[in-house]
């Protein structure tokens, strides 16, 4: 295993050239990955690690039909995209093909942040309309055109919302404004909307479009309920907007039955936009807008040229279509439906075992668990979402945690994901919340801790203590090498990483 330095040089290095508002996983005690495969990462040390977290590696990590793609490609040519080529007009005929017909226009740009500006562009130039609605704590990237549309980021600073924002309620049903008490959530959430649009009309302001993720990841792995979309898209288009669906981390199969998240809310439902970003690359950086013909001849009407010198090259379109190929393949929708729905299934027993565990949401492999302090209040438990991802990752199982409260942990893993993994995340999970909710006293009926389970020989206050504490792990085996019956020797690392 080659490495240019330490991981102590590694980590000064990066403070000291890398900007420090950029921040790492697991920060008090972070991981250094020198390889990758499939679903498994590898620090410098040999160790394995379950990748819960990389959504972005969406085939698997080093998919070798991905490498051989790039590198063949890469051998015969890699352009400008303003060249004619065949690479760009096959992967966009192939992708339109797995959407509803009337997107079948693509642009194509690196990033999930490109594709989220440009669509923005697309939208304020359909109608000359300036106005976006947005949902409440959504992020859609990092540019500053994004920033201002993502309550994630923007109620962070000290910026003050623009004026030609508006933001929505999240629908959630969980921890929202409307509950799944309520006699009709679908239309109270889509008539929130619709006041917004009304009060902006007062105000002389002009609805440009409505955004939002098709599964809401960093507003807590939300799904909304059923009929909302179609609603909200309704009142949209009539004020003169357009829906934007932003697809970036949930598209591409991961809801298992359908191949875009947006198609669970039923064939009636076909949005104006589509955006998607690096997952279609398996990480690469490529990325895309679809849209419809009306609105993309409405964008070249305004007479500037639009082109992205590197978007859809051809050694980033090669790879999109291995990536298409492995899916089909290797079945990953499939997958994603068999192995999330046995992972429900185990996560949902769970719950009805622990007292943290608030509620478990889902489709295929995109999953949260809401972690509460007291069920009746759905009391967020941030400080104890914390201490589980990191006594996740002594375990060897990466996760990270997030939503409004960042007490939702969240599972989104490459889409090779087996029923092994998901067995050997669960029992995990189960026995750091078994020793969790003994330490602080909130062990539910049914909940037996060992005498030999670290730290029940300590006062629970001073349990408490070391349970929430961001350490450094104790070095004990670890299991997911054990289980994998992973080789330590670099030597044989080297050579394998080498042949594949």
């Amino acid at each position: 295993m080659c490495e240019l330095y330490s991981k102590q040089d590694t980590l000064a290095l990066r403070k000291k050239h890398i900007g420090p508002s950029c921040k790492i996983f697991f920060a008090a005690d972070p991981i250094k990955v020198v390889r990758a495969q499939r679903q498994y990462m590898f620090d410098e040390k040999g160790e394995q690690y379950l990748d819960c977290i990389n959504n972005v590696a969406h085939v698997g990590h080093c998919h070798p039909e991905v490498v051989k793609a790039a590198m063949k490609q890469m051998e015969l040519l890699n352009t400008n995209s303003r060249f004619l080529h065949d690479n760009i007009v096959e992967y966009a005929k192939r992708l339109c093909a797995t959407l509803p017909e009337k997107l079948s226009v693509c642009y194509f740009t690196n990033s999930g942040s490109e594709a989220n500006d440009l669509a923005l562009r697309l939208a304020r130039q359909f109608r000359g309309h300036q106005d976006v609605i947005t949902l409440d704590h959504a992020y859609h990237g990092h540019l500053t055109s994004l920033i201002e549309i993502s309550p994630y980021k923007f109620r962070k600073g000290k910026d003050v919302k623009k004026e030609f924002v508006h933001v929505a309620p999240i629908p959630d049903t969980y921890r929202g404004k409307y509950r799944e008490d309520h006699p009709d959530p679908t239309s109270a959430y889509a008539d929130e909307v619709k006041k917004i649009i009304e009060e902006a009309h007062k105000n002389g302001r002009k609805i440009a479009a409505f955004i939002a993720e098709s599964m809401q990841s960093c507003g807590g792995q939300v799904i909304p309920p059923t009929g909302y979309f179609q609603k909200v898209a309704e009142y949209v288009r009539a004020a003169g907007g357009v829906f934007i669906a932003d697809e970036v981390q949930v598209g591409f199969g991961r809801v298992g039955k359908h191949f875009w998240s947006f198609q669970m809310h039923g064939e009636d439902f076909v949005p104006d936009i589509v955006t998607m970003g690096k997952p279609m690359g398996n990480g690469h950086p490529v990325a895309c807008v679809v849209t419809t013909k009306e609105i993309a001849e409405a964008f070249c009407s305004s007479g500037m040229e639009y082109f992205n010198t590197y978007g859809g090259n051809p050694v980033s379109s090669a790879v999109a279509l291995a990536v298409l190929d492995v899916i089909e393949n290797e079945d990953l929708q499939g997958n994603a439906t068999r192995v999330g729905g046995y992972l429900t299934e185990l996560l949902k027993k769970q719950k009805a075992k622990h007292t943290l565990i608030g509620d478990v949401r889902g489709v295929g492999l995109f999953i949260g668990i809401d972690l509460v302090k007291d069920h009746q209040r759905r009391t967020p438990a941030t400080a104890e979402a914390q201490h589980v991802i990191y006594k996740m990752k002594e375990k060897r199982v990466l996760l990270s945690a997030d939503g409004p409260h960042r007490n939702v942990l969240k599972i989104k893993p490459p889409m090779c994901f087996s029923e092994e993994d998901a067995k050997f995340l669960v029992d995990q999970l189960d026995g750091i919340l078994t020793v969790l909710e003994g330490a602080i006293g909130t062990n539910s009926e049914g909940v037996t801790i060992s005498e030999n389970t670290p730290g029940r020989t300590k006062k629970p206050k001073e349990a408490h203590v070391e349970l929430l504490s961001e350490g450094a792990p104790e070095q004990k085996e670890n299991p997911s090498q054990k289980r994998n019956g992973l080789c330590t020797d670099k030597q044989s690392q080297l050579s394998k990483r080498l042949k594949t």
